[in-house]
């Protein structure tokens, strides 16, 4: 059973309410993410990643958004606690009907697309795509970033064909694909992609790995970390 709440080096996350947990995953993805003068955070649960990006780029606005009220709440308070408050604002609202232009975009969406829903309702929510398609959730993207603009997204190994797929219907360009494993001997189970408008010259694939062979933090994950974990 997760636990209600997680202490980080500037802040602690409350979770007592939110469908999606504190995880490696949004750690990860908050601490590797690019940064910018305005940042949207979409399916922002906690306020994890909204917060993590608020403490890195200190001039930022931010704007978290997600279609769960509990979720919502609790964010404010995470963020208000923080002391982000003046930065983060939550919006609670699908981001189908989200507006305006940002130069950089994060998100850790659902990404269960053909599973079984065997999970309580509001981690189910968090968890499946049928809120938040892929194809939805990249033609939002590119509505919404600027033309210089970067999106980092955090996904399962299984999912980034399709996300190579629909970026091309959405004008979007993979430039960047961080793959994760959690020990060096066994095959990559997430990656972090960054996706723009501009073309890269060439798309950078590299592979990190989270433990060492004695199931320590690796040297990679300890420096990305370093200022958030404890």
């Amino acid at each position: 059973m997760a636990k209600d709440s997680f202490t980080f080096k500037q802040f602690e996350v409350r979770q007592d309410r939110c469908g999606m947990k504190v995880g490696t995953d949004g750690v990860l993805l908050g601490a590797w993410a690019v940064g910018g003068c305005r940042i949207l955070d979409i399916g922002t649960g906690t306020g994890l990643i909204a917060m993590m990006m608020a403490q890195r780029f200190p001039e930022a606005k931010i704007d978290a958004i997600d279609i769960d009220h509990d979720a919502c709440i609790q964010a404010r308070e995470n963020i208000a606690e923080a002391g982000f408050g003046d930065r983060v604002e939550v919006v609670e609202t699908p981001l189908q009907q989200h507006s305006g232009e940002y130069d950089a975009i994060v998100s850790n969406p659902p990404f269960f697309e053909n599973s079984l829903k065997a999970l309580e309702g509001k981690r189910s929510l968090a968890r499946h795509t049928d809120s938040l398609p892929v194809s939805e959730l990249l033609r939002s993207v590119s509505s919404l970033l600027s033309p210089q603009g970067v999106f980092c997204v955090v996904i399962p190994m299984d999912m980034l064909p399709r996300y190579e797929e629909e970026a091309v219907f959405s004008r979007l360009y993979i430039a960047k694909v961080c793959k994760i494993k959690t020990v060096e001997r066994k095959p990559a189970k997430r990656c972090m992609v960054m996706i723009q408008k501009q073309r890269p010259e060439a798309i950078i694939v590299e592979e990190q790995v989270l433990q060492t062979a004695n199931c320590e933090r690796s040297e990679w994950y300890q420096q990305l970390t370093k200022d958030f974990y404890l």
